[in-house]
C-alpha cells in the first residue's frame, strides 16, 4: 500500500476538516504529495497545521463549487477523496438551497474536473441518510434509499452522479456511505457530534442534550476505521462505480453512549431529553459484508475504545 501512494500527488477535498484531516495525515505517512482543497467554511488550520511547512503538503483555499479553482487542484492528481460537505441535517433543513448546492453541484463540478484532467481513482463519500427512515436492519447497499432530509438527498445525488461517470465517462469512482463518524477533531452537529458535545459537557457537568428518549440507536464509526477505508476503496479496482457502507457492524444507543462517556469523564452530568428533532431516523445498523468481501474493510476501534482516544484528545486540546 505504501508503494502506491508514496510520491504520488493526491487532492483530498475538505482536508482541513475532521474526517478530511485525518485521511491528510495517513497520506503523509504513507509518502504521499498531498493536496487540500478546503473553504475553510467549517475546516480548521489547527487540524493540518503540522504539516504546513512540508514540502510534499499544499493547502488551496477554494470552494468545490468554483470551477476554475478545482481545475487547478486537480491538475497533475491521481486521486482525489472528496469529503468536502455542508454534513449537518439541522443546518439542511433550515438551508437546503446551499447544501444542495455544496453537496450535488460541487460534487458534479468536481467530477467532471476529475475526468477532464484524467484522475486516476476518485473516492467520494457519502452517507447513511441516504438510507432514511426505512425500517429494515441492517442497512444493506442493494436495499430501496428514501433519505428524508435534504442533506440525506444531496448525498444521495452525489453517489449517484459518482457512479454515473463511472458508467458514462470511465472515471473510476467510488462512494462510501458513512456511518456516525466521531473521534478526535470533530465539532458538534450529527448525533455522531453529539459526541463532541456530551464529551465537553461532561468536563464542565452540563447537562447531556439527548434528543427523543435516547432509545435511538446509532451505528457510531470510529475516524481511524473511516480512513482505513478510504485508503483500501482507493486501492481496489473491485471498488470501481460500487459503493459501500462504512461502519462497525453494531447498535449501541444513545443513552448507552452518554452513560459511558459520563463514566469516563467522571462527570455530574444529568441527561437533557428535548423534542426529538425533524429528519432524524430513529434506528442504524450497517452490514459491512460487501466491503469486508471486496477490499478487506475491517474495523478496528470498538465504541468505548473510540470513546477513551477521543475524551483524551480534548483533554489535550483544553
Amino acid at each position: 500500500m505504501v508503494g502506491i501512494f508514496e510520491n504520488s500527488e493526491v487532492l483530498v477535498t475538505g482536508g482541513a476538516g475532521f474526517i478530511g484531516s485525518h485521511i491528510v495525515d495517513r497520506l503523509m505517512e504513507l509518502g504521499a504529495w498531498v493536496k487540500v482543497l478546503d473553504d475553510m467554511s467549517s475546516g480548521s488550520l489547527m487540524n493540518v497545521n503540522r504539516w504546513g511547512e512540508n514540502q510534499n503538503f499544499e493547502l488551496i483555499k477554494g470552494d468545490i463549487r468554483n470551477p476554475e479553482i478545482v481545475r487547478n487542484a486537480v491538475k497533475g492528481t491521481s486521486i482525489v477523496f472528496h469529503q468536502a460537505a455542508k454534513v449537518s441535517v439541522p443546518f439542511s433543513i433550515e438551508n437546503p438551497i446551499l447544501v444542495a448546492d455544496v453537496n450535488a453541484m460541487g460534487t458534479v463540478i468536481l467530477l467532471d474536473e476529475c475526468r477532464r484532467a484524467d484522475v486516476e481513482k476518485i473516492v467520494v463519500a457519502s452517507s447513511s441518510s441516504v438510507y432514511g427512515e426505512t425500517p429494515i436492519l441492517p442497512k444493506v447497499e442493494s436495499m430501496t434509499t428514501n433519505p428524508i432530509s435534504p442533506y440525506g438527498v444531496s448525498k444521495l445525488t452525489a453517489e449517484r452522479m459518482a457512479i454515473a461517470f463511472t458508467k458514462i465517462y470511465n472515471l473510476k469512482a467510488t462512494a462510501l456511505r458513512y456511518f456516525n463518524v466521531f473521534g478526535p477533531r470533530q465539532r458538534g452537529g450529527s448525533y455522531a457530534g453529539a459526541i463532541s458535545i456530551f464529551i465537553k459537557n461532561g468536563f464542565s457537568n452540563q447537562p447531556f442534550p439527548i434528543f427523543g428518549d435516547g432509545t435511538q440507536t446509532r451505528d457510531f464509526t470510529f475516524v481511524d476505521d473511516v480512513v482505513e477505508c478510504n485508503i483500501l476503496a482507493a486501492t481496489s479496482d473491485r471498488t470501481n462505480g460500487e459503493v459501500y457502507n462504512v461502519a462497525r457492524g453494531e447498535q449501541i444507543t444513545i443513552n448507552r453512549v452518554a452513560a459511558i462517556i459520563k463514566n469516563l469523564t467522571g462527570s455530574s452530568s444529568k441527561f437533557q431529553h428535548l423534542p426529538k428533532r425533524e429528519g432524524d431516523i430513529e434506528h442504524s445498523l450497517a452490514d459491512i459484508s460487501k466491503a469486508q468481501r471486496d477490499f478487506g474493510y475491517e474495523p478496528m476501534v470498538d465504541i468505548e475504545s473510540g470513546l477513551k482516544k477521543t475524551i483524551e484528545w480534548s483533554l489535550d486540546s483544553l
